[in-house]
This record gives structure tokens, sequence and C-alpha cells, in this order.
């Protein structure tokens, strides 16, 4: 187990964590990894804490990950989302927080559409933040159990060659998969349309691959992502047809590689635009193992936060309190 190693009082992105941090949270999760695996799925580590799961932005995993990582750690939680709270009549981020605080929680955990809201939330509040998504800037704990998941399946993350494919401009995903991965040694590079590649993205230390094949043939692992529709306008791609032919991941593009590639997406999939479903349910894919790790990295994300210590986390894995 990794020596103790300091944590702040947020995690509001993986830029700013050292590689032993992100070690850290990485081993924490493998004892956390055994708890859903039990009959009682259950320790009492977080008893007496209140944690608040604030979406202003839809949800399904990363909010459904969360709830079952406060609940196997005992801890009582409490859900807010943007379109059944005082949110939609104007209150801004700062009076929600503060009325939050005047409850006496613990943590907050919380997604926003502004790039920056979770950092700023935690700036103004004495609880521990959790950034789940924010703008087009981090996801910390998707970016964790891609790591999380990577390693599992290679052994290390250290000259592993990675490929993130697809709409890189508007993904959050991608910016906590460059900065951890490329702290942990791995190297880096992405793929996709000019038009979804941010400008200037060579500075932070990735390689541009203009080609899926090109991808597929340099790769260890491709990190395939999401169309995000939702925020784009006319013009970043011809059709969604057009995309799946020149960059959309097939098992007839996967056959000519020179070696077995792993498969990841951070979901939700858009079948059949950006990954075929014989690929995305095949068997070098590990889009479900994805799922099972993010509950234990949320876990221990909350667990160290909470203020518990490496060394102590697996008499918290055998339901002892830390």
């Amino acid at each position: 187990m990794t020596a103790t190693v300091k944590f702040g009082k947020d995690l509001t992105g993986l830029e700013g964590l050292s590689v032993e941090q992100i070690a850290t949270v990485l081993d924490v999760a493998e004892p956390f990894k055994e708890i859903s695996e039990r009959p009682i799925k259950k320790v009492p580590v977080l008893r007496g804490k209140t944690i608040v799961n604030l979406f202003y932005e839809p949800s399904t995993r990363t909010r459904v990950s969360f709830e079952f990582a406060e609940k196997r750690l005992s801890a009582d939680t409490v859900n807010i989302s943007g379109a059944g709270s005082s949110i939609v009549k104007g209150e801004s981020l700062v009076d929600t927080a503060r009325n939050l605080e005047a409850m006496r929680i613990d943590m907050v955990v919380i997604r926003h559409g502004s790039s920056g809201a979770s950092q700023f939330l935690a700036e103004r509040i004495p609880s521990n933040v959790i950034n789940a998504g924010d703008g087009q800037h981090e996801h910390p704990t998707q970016g964790l159990l891609d790591m999380l998941t990577m390693r599992d399946q290679l052994g290390t993350l250290a000259g592993k060659k990675v490929c993130i494919v697809g709409d890189i401009l508007h993904s959050r995903v991608a910016r906590s998969n460059i900065w951890g991965l490329g702290k942990m040694g791995a190297e880096l590079a992405v793929c996709g349309p000019p038009t979804l590649i941010p400008h200037g993205i060579e500075e932070m230390g990735v390689r541009v691959l203009k080609r899926i094949e090109e991808a597929i043939e340099w790769a260890d692992v491709l990190n395939v992502l999401r169309l995000q529709l939702e925020r784009m306008k006319a013009g970043y791609i011809p059709s969604l047809r057009e995309y799946n032919r020149f960059f959309g991941l097939t098992v007839g593009k996967l056959e000519k590689a020179a070696r077995d590639i792993l498969i990841l997406h951070p979901g939700p999939m858009n079948r059949g635009v950006e990954i075929d479903s014989q690929v995305a349910d095949g068997p070098h894919s590990v889009i479900l193992q994805q799922v099972t790790n993010g509950v234990a990295i949320r876990m221990a994300v909350l667990y160290l936060l909470a203020g518990g210590s490496p060394e102590r986390a697996e008499a918290a894995k055998g339901g002892r309190r830390t």
C-alpha cells in the first residue's frame, strides 16, 4: 500500500495532483473493490457524514456511481438536481452552497456546466468539494477510474501508448485523462476531426493523429469519446454517417491492428457512431470494468478527503473504524 500522502480539502481536477497523490487514490481503490463483491456491501467509515450530490447537469452513471460509493461507506446522502430545486428560480451557486452549509453538511459532489464551478465553490465553503464534471474543464474521478482500469489490464501505465479518440474539443474527460496519464508516464495521443481537436493541444504533451487507422496502429489503449452533440453547433462534422466512416471504431478497422488493443469508453455511448456494438461488447472492451471501477475510485476519493489514510484502508475494508 502507498505510503502516507497528504491530500487537500477538495478534488477539483487532476492537473494539480502529484504522481504520489494519483497513485494513492488508485492503490486505495483496490481494497474497496472487494466491498462491492460481498453479500453486505457496506462499511462504516463515513458513518455520520452528510454528502450532498449537487447536479446542475443531467447525469446517470456518475451520479449513481457516487451514490453507491457514499452508501457503501455508510454516509448520509442528499441528491439535488437543477430541474427540481431553487436553482430553476434563479438561486445562485453561492446561495445554494451557503444554504447547504447552514445545514451542517460535510461534502459536496458537484456537476456543473461552467468550467471552474467546482473550484469556485471550493473556495467559498469549508466542506470538501469533489468535481463530478465542470464544463469543458475536468472530470477527475472519470480520469482516475480510466487509469485504474488500464492499470488492472496492463499492470502499469508508464510507457503505455494511449490514444483518446473523438470529440476532444468538448471533453472534460479527455483533459483529465491527459493530465493524469501524463503524470503517470503514459505516452499520449488524440485523434479526431480537425474541427474537434483543440488548438494548441500539443502543448499538453500529446501528439495529434489524423486518422483512426493511424491511432489503431500506434496505440496500446483507445479511449473512445462520444460526440457531445448537445454542446455542438452546426459545422463540426458533415454528418454522423461520415463521422462513423472516418473515425468510428469498427471491427474491420480493429482487425488490422498489429496487436491487441484495450478499448475504453466513458459513456454514454452513441453506438454506430463513434463505436460499433461488436467492438463495445467485444473481447477487448473493458467498458463494464470501467463502471465497476468507478464505484471503487469514488469510494477511495471520499475516504481520503474525509481524512482516511492508505495504511488503514485495509482495516476500513474489513468494516473496522479508521
